[in-house]
């Protein structure tokens, strides 16, 4: 599969200072061999990572022939007028032109994507495969760590998932409708379009529930998933006070009116959601509420204040005028034809307050479903998993030398040795072998990308499978 961005420019996608390390590193070097790895630091928020969006990376960035005269002109140009001097390693291009038409002489090795692994264990390896481009290794490193992205928003949406499922389990005995239960909301939050696709995609790792499309068409053209997630029609604000804040009741009915077979989310906050729900869903249209059913299901929105007391005087309301019956473990359920959904101020923390506060006053999880923005896909950076990308092993005159970092003022730093291989112990924990003294054999890591090849291509029907719960999350 050749690159699906034609007028991007691999020569100009690194830092500045990379252009200028192939004049850095010794002499008669000619391999450089790098690792990534999410860090592992004390009191980690996060233990575990989701690892996901490498092959995307390859696919559009990497593949086929990224290397061509245009693509040298103009990189030589725009680094000769940045630098003030001619220091772009013009030769080293054209030669990965001419002798390799174009193809990057690299060699990528990586866990299968969906899976799920402690911090402080090697994600992925990079090595060059010609001894002549020993300094690409470490060029591509700016687009490649570019991966920490959707890893992060994929660990995130995981921790959520994590959290939903403890408490429908325990309040209903099972885990139904799960992959419905977290809303993607952050498509406008995001800083590009391609952030929305990449974080939107992440989610869909462990949910089926989004208003972010971008997600759903990275998902379609990058993960061979005809449909990755779905929505229903929903209100905003502005097309309930567009009727004017005295036709508010003329606003809700018409809603029903249009969607009568499927499932409406209504915001329901513009004004007062209490009355909202008491006075215009308990009272004028409550016979139309009562006369929908699953399929077609009244998803009330409450949109500000406090959300786990908003959360809880919305359902007791609910519950005076539609009534509730006790599931099969006590807990409170309303009839099937009303729900509610909590889309503000959400995050790992709100989240599970509201769900603990639920579970007091005797509600069960399966009453709402949640939405999150902010916290899902943009609340975040490298550092949040310690994102890192590092040299260990190097050949200088034909020997092989294991090479690392060692700070004295941060042994959080530390980096590996020499080659990696990532197995199972006996004890069946993942770890890191180090100084190439693992056996090949048991090697997890998985040749994904070689001389412009992408030789992996996963689904996202694996990458969920291999991110899915564990029975005792």
């Amino acid at each position: 599969m050749a690159a699906t961005n034609p007028d991007f420019n691999i020569l100009l996608a690194t830092d500045s200072y990379k252009v200028t390390h192939f004049k850095q590193y010794p002499p008669n070097t000619s391999k450089i061999y790098s690792y990534f790895e999410c860090r592992k630091r004390k009191n980690d928020e996060f233990k575990e990572i989701v690892f996901f969006g490498l092959q995307y990376i390859l696919k559009k960035y990497l593949s086929g022939s990224v290397v061509t005269e245009e693509k040298i002109q103009q990189a030589k140009q725009i680094y000769h007028l940045h630098f003030k001097h001619s220091i772009f390693h013009e030769d080293g291009w054209r030669y990965i032109l001419t002798k390799h038409k174009g193809h990057l002489p690299i060699r990528i090795k990586a866990i299968p994507e969906g899976s799920i692994i402690s911090r402080g264990n090697v994600l992925f390896t990079v090595e060059n495969t010609d001894p002549d481009c020993f300094w690409l290794t470490n060029y591509i490193e700016t687009t490649l760590v570019q991966v920490w992205y959707p890893i992060t928003v994929a660990t995130i949406s995981r921790e959520f998932k994590k959290i939903i499922a403890l408490y429908l389990k325990k309040t209903t005995g099972g885990l139904d409708d799960l992959e419905f239960k977290l809303h993607d909301f952050g498509y406008r939050g995001v800083s590009s379009q391609e952030s929305a696709a990449l974080g939107g995609a992440a989610h869909l790792v462990n949910f089926q529930s989004t208003d972010t499309v971008a997600g759903l068409v990275l998902a379609q053209q990058f993960y061979n998933c005809r449909m990755a997630g779905f929505s229903i029609p929903a209100a905003e604000h502005s097309t309930i006070i567009a009727w004017g804040r005295s036709r508010e009741k003329d606003a809700f009915e018409y809603l029903l009116q249009q969607f009568p077979c499927t499932p409406i989310s209504v915001v329901s906050d513009s004004y007062d959601i209490f009355n909202a729900c008491r006075q215009i869903w308990g009272g004028d249209l409550k016979d139309k509420v009562m006369r929908r059913n699953k399929d077609s299901v009244l998803v009330i929105r409450p949109d500000s204040g406090d959300p786990v007391k908003t959360a809880i005087e919305v359902l007791r309301i609910l519950e005076e005028v539609f009534g509730s019956t006790p599931n099969s473990l006590g807990y409170k359920t309303l009839p099937a034809y009303i729900r509610l959904f909590l889309g503000d101020a959400i995050n790992l923390g709100s989240i599970e307050e509201i769900l603990i506060a639920l579970k007091k006053e005797h509600w069960s999880t399966e009453n709402l479903a949640f939405g999150c923005g902010g916290a899902l896909l943009q609340k975040l950076n490298r550092d949040t998993l310690n994102c890192s990308y590092k040299c260990s092993y190097v050949e200088q005159n034909g020997k092989g030398l294991d090479v690392y970092k060692q700070p004295v003022t941060d042994p959080a730093k530390v980096s590996k040795k020499g080659r990696l291989i990532l197995r199972r112990n006996p004890d069946g924990i993942i770890e890191t072998v180090e100084e190439g003294k693992g056996n090949p054999e048991e090697d997890l890591l998985v040749a994904v990308f070689e001389n412009g090849i992408v030789l992996q291509d996963y689904t996202l029907d694996k990458v969920r499978e291999n991110a899915k719960l564990h029975p005792a999350c």
